[in-house]
């Protein structure tokens, strides 16, 4: 792939060899690559007017085709999209916005009301711009620039055709394939979430790694589930890169998922394990015709293996493809392809403990504390080195510099590579829970707690489950003579916190374990407080 190709020209390179092939459907309307690409063109030439080269652009909205075209047009403009997670409380994202210093924050009418009264605090933004319709915070006339504004048409199709020569005149041409494209925020070890810098470069070097391990088909329609606020969202750059449509929902809801399947002959999709045993478990599942479906693929967590047999044998014409990576990969890295999954299943279950394999444009070493490769099949670190890794952490050169080892990415996952070169997580060196998907630091889930009146100590910790994958466990130890109810500490941390945090189990202990060196020992907690569950 050619290293100075840029996000949005995957876009103008499909509708160049497709113009009329279908890119988009989302509620029933359709995009062709043509119509997508003029509407990125309208959108690119008025962020541009709007931002100065790699300004921020806050975009916080569930899924919706605006959304989409701004992953698209930001970049294409020289600014950066960064992306907030609609799923953090408002406190959350303020911060977020606060840290960035956005030019312009972009958000759906339901975010602006979250938002309405803190955004006087966000000083470095000019312009705040309604993605669906208009607010009170909102200014009409940037929504205009971008054609957001209520249009005929005519209008829409006169503005679409102007918009290429516009983008053109300003900037487009002269932007670094190094330059950052998406800013997304992960949890850290120390509670404060950090700015992943992902470029184009790094971006296009996923897509490729992905499309070398996990191919698009000449037929494919893909059904993507999962937030465009995630870095899973470079799935639906790899299809389009490939000339094919996206299926896009503001949000999973099983009974939809099936129903767009089946009216859009959907061949692929994404799907956490928890998404998956939901929709199998769905009433109007065995009555709709799945027969489409060829693959399913997911990420975040690990399939349960009576969740896999029971996948495959009601969906016997569907394999089943795993991923690993994170957002500073810009995508996934390791994967592990159908077959595997097909053996696991019949007559080799270890596998289904793996991770996968490296896709071919990346390397993984197995290391000790030092950085020295370690021999097979002894546990270390997991480093990754290859095209795709992030540019690094925002404005934080220090969380850059730990983060690597000469070329190579410290992820932070323990992990071992057999003699097959699967690899194998067997630990996270990193202090993180994963829950439906999303990465939960036990420290900031800690922070807060530690501030109720009533807690002298605390430790955060995932207990498995079955839906989620792991859900956040609070042990706390009480402060003398007081009494924890623990709903009534559960119910605190509304509001202070994004719902996925919160604690949905509480247990309030006398001591907690340390280890040699005076630190509390989680691993001894985990098991201790999973085997009196």
């Amino acid at each position: 792939m050619n290293t100075r190709v840029l996000i949005h020209e995957i876009v103008e390179f499909a509708a160049a060899e497709s113009p009329h092939g279908l890119a988009l459907v989302a509620r029933d309307f359709r995009w062709t690559f043509t119509e997508l690409l003029q509407d990125v063109q309208r959108f690119a030439a008025g962020i541009a007017e709007l931002t100065d080269p790699s300004d921020r652009v806050v975009i916080i909205s569930d899924n919706c085709p605006v959304m989409l075209i701004a992953l698209y047009a930001v970049p294409a403009a020289g600014a950066v999209a960064t992306l907030g997670n609609t799923r953090h409380s408002v406190p959350e994202l303020v911060a977020m916005i606060q840290a960035t210093e956005p030019t312009v924050i972009l958000a759906s009418s339901e975010q602006l009301d979250r938002l309405a009264t803190e955004l006087p605090n966000c000083q470095s933004v000019r312009h705040v711009i309604c993605m669906n319709g208009t607010h009170p915070t909102a200014s009409a006339q940037a929504a205009a620039e971008l054609g957001l504004s209520p249009a005929s048409e005519d209008e829409i199709n006169s503005t679409r055709s102007g918009a290429a020569a516009k983008l053109q005149a300003v900037k487009t041409t002269d932007l670094d394939p190094a330059s950052a494209a998406w800013l997304i925020h992960t949890s850290g070890t120390t509670g404060r979430a950090k700015g992943a810098l992902l470029s184009h470069r790094g971006l296009l070097a996923a897509i490729q790694n992905t499309a070398l391990a996990r191919p698009v088909s000449a037929d494919d329609v893909y059904l993507f589930p999962f937030p465009l606020f995630h870095v899973a969202a470079y799935n639906v750059l790899h299809v389009h890169l490939r000339r094919r449509p996206v299926v896009l929902i503001p949000r999973f809801e099983a009974g939809e998922v099936l129903r767009l399947i089946k009216n859009h002959r959907v061949t692929t999709c994404s799907l956490a394990p928890t998404m998956l045993s939901m929709l199998l478990n769905h009433p109007e599942s065995d009555s709709t015709d799945l027969s489409s479906l060829r693959q399913i693929s997911y990420g975040a967590s690990a399939m349960p293996l009576d969740l896999l047999r029971r996948a495959l044998r009601e969906l016997p014409d569907c394999g089943l493809a795993q991923g690993y990576g994170m957002t500073e990969l810009s995508g996934n890295a390791v994967f592990l392809d159908p077959e595997s999954h097909r053996r696991a299943a019949d007559t080799h279950p270890h596998l289904l403990a793996a991770a996968g394999r490296p896709g071919p444009l990346v390397a993984l070493r197995i290391a000790d504390d030092d950085g020295n490769e370690l021999p097979q099949g002894e546990p270390g670190e997991v480093l990754v080195r290859g095209d795709q890794l992030c540019e690094g952490y925002f404005r934080s050169p220090a969380a850059t510099a730990d983060s690597r080892h000469g070329p190579w990415f410290k992820t932070g996952d323990v992990g071992r590579i057999d003699e097959d070169g699967y690899l194998y997580i067997v630990d996270r060196k990193k202090d993180l829970i994963i829950s439906g998907g999303e990465n939960i630091a036990s420290r900031e889930v800690e922070d807060l707690l530690s501030t109720h009146p009533l807690v002298a100590q605390v430790a955060v910790i995932g207990l498995p489950d079955d839906h989620w994958g792991e859900v956040v466990c609070a042990v706390v130890v009480p402060r003398a003579e007081a009494q924890i109810a623990t709903e009534d500490l559960i119910s605190w941390t509304k509001d202070k916190i994004a719902g996925f945090k919160r604690p949905r189990v509480v247990v309030v202990i006398d001591e907690l374990p340390v280890n040699a060196s005076g630190k509390i020992d989680k691993v001894v907690l985990r098991s201790t407080v999973t085997a009196q569950r």
